[in-house]
């Protein structure tokens, strides 16, 4: 699997033209050995409260209004706990977002140096849907995939680390329909290789059960800590958004944030890779290209 990577320096990621916090300073594993995921989608930062919102508030995915940047503050101010952050439903300046790329936004609120825009459906001036990966751990290798069905699904490897001890978390968004996550799973499956240490995390629109136990992802093995439900955020019924670990990571605490910002509730991981590679053995970091 190692050989299929590509060092990427894409627009935003650790580009000082576009993210004036990138340095060319190594960025080690955190100090207390722990990595706090979060994965949230944002809505392009509109706030539903209710269901009557989706018709009432629907012109917001196509207008620009006062108080998305309100929003798009909150999102920041909570992001700045996090080390690494996947973000769905993020727009990547059109009219709607008043022309604000706003992973590239939330990079500048949450002062991560390391930032990645996914493309997934560009409609010119009228909408850029977005996946968004925010870091502050220099990312050893990074993958653009999109994926299998309809355009706007998409999924971002990222691999911190070399060799055996590497980590691998892929973000994404799956699509709504079963047959066509299922594609999208087996995608994602193929690609993940052999990896000993592996995150998955994002919007994956279906319950932890079907994931672990009915869809391609089923050898591997992976945890679910997460169970409460994230969707809608204003009564939460359904958990759709999830944080999946190989179960060679040790796990800190879990929490679905009371954030009722978006649609959706963020979920939040710790996680502390094994012995060998927390005490004292630092992820490895390649210099940039």
């Amino acid at each position: 699997m190692l050989r299929r990577w590509r060092k990427t320096r894409a627009v935003g990621l650790c580009n000082p033209q576009v993210n004036p916090q990138c340095t060319s300073h190594e960025r080690d594993w955190p100090a207390d050995g722990l990595l706090r995921l979060l994965s949230f989608n944002v809505q392009v930062g509109i706030n539903t409260q209710r269901y009557h919102h989706y018709l009432t508030r629907s012109w917001q995915h196509l207008l620009p209004h006062a108080g998305r940047a309100d929003n798009l503050q909150r999102i920041g101010n909570l992001l700045a706990n996090f080390d690494l952050v996947a973000l769905q439903e993020v727009d990547g300046g059109s009219l709607r977002s008043g022309y604000v790329n706003q992973v590239e936004y939330l990079a500048q609120q949450g002062a991560f140096p390391y930032w990645y825009q996914q493309l997934n459906r560009n409609l010119g001036r009228f909408a850029q849907h977005s996946n968004g990966l925010l870091s502050r751990l220099r990312p050893h290798a990074l993958q653009d995939h999109p994926l299998p069905g309809p355009p706007g699904r998409g999924a971002i490897f990222l691999q911190l680390g070399e060799g055996e001890q590497a980590l691998l978390v892929v973000m994404m968004h799956l699509a709504l329909g079963a047959k066509t996550r299922t594609r999208q799973l087996a995608y994602i499956r193929e690609r993940v290789g052999d990896y000993r240490h592996l995150v998955l995390m994002g919007d994956m629109n279906t319950h932890a059960l079907d994931l672990l136990e009915n869809s391609p992802l089923r050898d591997l093995e992976l945890l679910a800590p997460q169970a409460q439900a994230t969707f809608p955020s204003w009564r939460p019924q359904r958990c759709l958004d999830h944080i999946l670990l190989s179960p060679t990571l040790e796990l800190g605490r879990v929490d679905v944030l009371a954030q009722p910002i978006s649609d959706h509730l963020p979920v939040a991981v710790e996680i502390r890779l094994p012995n060998s590679q927390s005490n004292g053995q630092r992820l490895a970091a390649s210099p940039q290209d």
